[in-house]
């Protein structure tokens, strides 16, 4: 009976531990997205068939508004979106090197497939290529972090003012 108590006590204390989550080191975060870079996702060779003119960039920012804007807020860095660091994985910063050294085409490919396991819905049926394209000019020139209005190139504010 002695020795099933420590048995049971370290049953329980393995238990707990593999129960904890903590964030991936610097080494599990490059092998895996060289992986998802090279491997997972595809679209690589693909071009955007748009041009990043004025009018591309405001029908992507129309599409963005209204199919991504409830996880990734209006400015692709999840401002206003209270649960976006709560999930697992957080929802990523658009703007991000990391996010923008993707090729245009894997971006639309991210966008039409999903991502899985973590949140990312595949659109592939409910928008249309020229709308996912549209999505990936919009990327390519979201406004600045905080700011809810047009990207600079338009006249936008460049960065978020700090008072109101």
């Amino acid at each position: 009976m002695w020795v099933f108590r420590p048995l049971v006590f370290i049953v329980v204390a393995l238990a707990f531990t593999a129960c904890s989550v903590s964030p991936p080191g610097r080494t599990e975060t490059a092998v895996m997205t060289t992986l998802k870079r090279r491997v997972t996702v595809g679209g690589a060779k693909e071009k955007n068939p748009l041009p990043p003119t004025p009018e591309n960039v405001v029908r992507g920012r129309q599409v963005f508004s209204s199919y991504c804007v409830a996880c990734h807020g209006l400015d692709g860095q999840a401002t206003g979106v209270p649960f976006a660091s709560a999930m697992s994985p957080p929802v990523p910063d658009l703007n991000s090197p990391a996010v923008q050294a993707y090729a245009d085409g894997q971006l639309k490919w991210v966008i039409a497939h999903g991502l899985s396991p973590s949140g990312m819905p595949a659109a592939n049926g409910i928008l249309r290529d020229e709308e996912m394209w549209a999505i990936v000019t919009y990327l390519r020139h979201l406004p600045a972090k905080g700011s809810l209005g047009e990207p600079a190139m338009y006249g936008g504010d460049p960065a978020p003012s700090p008072h109101p």
